[in-house]
């Protein structure tokens, strides 16, 4: 039976209109699935069902999801990213976690998840924070931490109050498949497909009430502040009252970002 699939001209030329045709038909497409957004099942004999490809540098894998979650499209990520993703489908969870780390890199970038309540509203969060001081690229790092001010050049707000939603960034979005956190995506250069400005090494877990917020909301607030300025805290109330401090102190900055596909 012909399945309810939209196939955007970005997948069809990444898998070829003979691939794309069989998958129109019925064939080598699933009929109930999990949507790759919201986590919850999907029919494609009964609802519109997007394709979403996913591609690394050696690894393309093709997912499925609600059409109403998310539009067709192709989603670059990094290769290590996908493969952990590729491990996670298949249940291989462990053999994620302890798979090989990619190379050195200038700069970690930690990842908490979150719920902060603005009037009265659950919102699903991010706290990003270095390890340590970041350089801005193509320099020795003798200028000092510039984590706060690439962020601004980037589209950033400072934070002045925490009970004020922050703005949407335009062009960036969070990835959060399988019901997992991927990546946090950033636009790509000219105009091409988004690319991964942050990754897990293996897919973040993140709470029921997390998901459920994300996907109630379909954005997720994302705050950002130096390496020291938040810690980790075992607590929702506990990292919120560091971002409470973080905020006071000036050096906390904040964007609301979209579910990837916007």
């Amino acid at each position: 039976m012909p399945r309810m699939l939209d196939v955007s001209e970005d997948v069809r030329a990444e898998i070829g209109d003979a691939e794309a045709d069989r998958l129109l038909v019925g064939d080598n497409a699933p009929g109930s699935y999990d949507c790759t957004s919201c986590r919850t099942p999907g029919d494609s004999e009964q609802e519109r069902t997007s394709t979403v490809l996913f591609v690394g540098d050696e690894t393309a894998v093709l997912a499925f999801a609600h059409a109403t979650c998310i539009p067709s499209q192709v989603v670059q990520v990094a290769e290590d990213q996908l493969q952990g993703a590729v491990r996670s489908i298949t249940g291989s969870e462990q053999e994620a976690q302890d798979g090989p780390n990619p190379g050195p890199e200038q700069a970690v970038l930690g990842i908490t998840s979150g719920l902060v309540l603005i009037d009265d509203e659950l919102h699903p969060a991010l706290v990003v924070e270095p390890t340590g001081a970041i350089a801005r690229p193509g320099t020795d790092g003798s200028g000092g931490d510039e984590f706060l001010q690439l962020l601004l050049e980037q589209g950033f707000h400072p934070v002045q109050r925490m009970d004020q939603v922050p703005e949407v960034l335009h062009g960036w979005s969070i990835l959060l498949a399988m019901g997992q956190l991927h990546a946090v995506l950033q636009p790509g250069t000219g105009g091409g497909s988004p690319v991964a400005w942050w990754q897990a090494h293996a897919p973040l877990q993140v709470t029921e009430g997390w998901r459920t917020a994300a996907n109630k909301s379909q954005t997720v607030l994302v705050y950002a502040a130096p390496a020291g300025s938040i810690g980790q805290q075992p607590r929702e109330d506990l990292l919120r009252d560091a971002l409470e401090k973080a905020s006071a102190g000036g050096v906390l900055v904040a964007a609301a970002m979209p579910l990837a596909g916007t």
